[in-house]
């Protein structure tokens, strides 16, 4: 983490010197931790662009992409320091083929790059899951609550200058504004063009959003089959 000042503005098109952080080595960028609700991401973007009757997995998101994305659209810049993404885990007692995809996915990304973390926690089923008559889908639970805590401790602990919040789950909100009250960190928020989006003004501070459109859905697609 770096000493100095943030920017309390949106990013301008023309850059901002505010994006920038003093430290013993001069002007250095702020290092970039992206946080990302992969189901909450991953299922906006399939309901809004895949055909009608894709199933989910076969229009994957690389959340890798997405972050590059992200740090490179930032006006100020910055460094992508980590990328710490949330999801269910299906079990394997009860999702056997599905469970062992995910594993192999999360392999992968973290094959893929050093810096891409993996959180997952155990999917809830319903009692009467598997039976002809059960229409009740499996559930995360936990996400939010993990990504939420994260968000703040590392935030407190000095572990980020700048975050950047993947999700439209409003949950989160009482987390970023935390951050935002003790001026731990900067906070970013990041979701799909024409969904919906975290907003929330503190003190005139507005919450930035990354409005991403589908040229990005479409760079950004895990196009592996696993």
């Amino acid at each position: 983490m770096l000493l100095g000042f943030s920017y309390s503005s949106p990013p301008s098109p023309q850059g901002d010197w505010r994006g920038f952080y003093m430290s013993r080595r001069g002007i250095v960028a702020p290092e970039v931790t992206v946080f990302v609700d992969y189901q909450n991401l991953h299922m906006s973007a399939h309901e809004m662009w895949c055909d009608f009757g894709t199933p989910p997995e076969d229009c994957l998101l690389s959340p890798l992409l997405v972050a590059d994305e992200l740090v490179k659209g930032r006006a100020p810049g910055g460094v992508l320091k980590e990328i710490r993404v949330y999801r269910g885990r299906p079990d394997p007692r009860k999702e056997t083929r599905l469970a062992q995809a995910t594993d192999r996915q999360a392999q992968a990304w973290g094959m893929d790059d050093p810096r891409l973390r993996m959180f997952r926690r155990p999917l809830s089923y319903p009692r009467d899951f598997g039976q002809p008559d059960c229409h009740e889908r499996p559930r995360e639970k936990g996400i939010d609550v993990s990504l939420a805590v994260d968000v703040v401790r590392l935030a407190i602990e000095k572990r980020y200058d700048v975050g950047i919040v993947c999700s439209r789950d409003t949950d989160l909100l009482p987390a970023i504004e935390a951050v935002m009250e003790l001026h731990a960190a900067h906070i970013e928020v990041a979701t799909w063009e024409g969904a919906s989006r975290l907003r929330h003004s503190h003190l005139g501070k507005h919450l930035w959003c990354h409005q991403m459109n589908r040229d990005t859905w479409s760079r950004c697609q895990d196009r592996r089959a696993y």
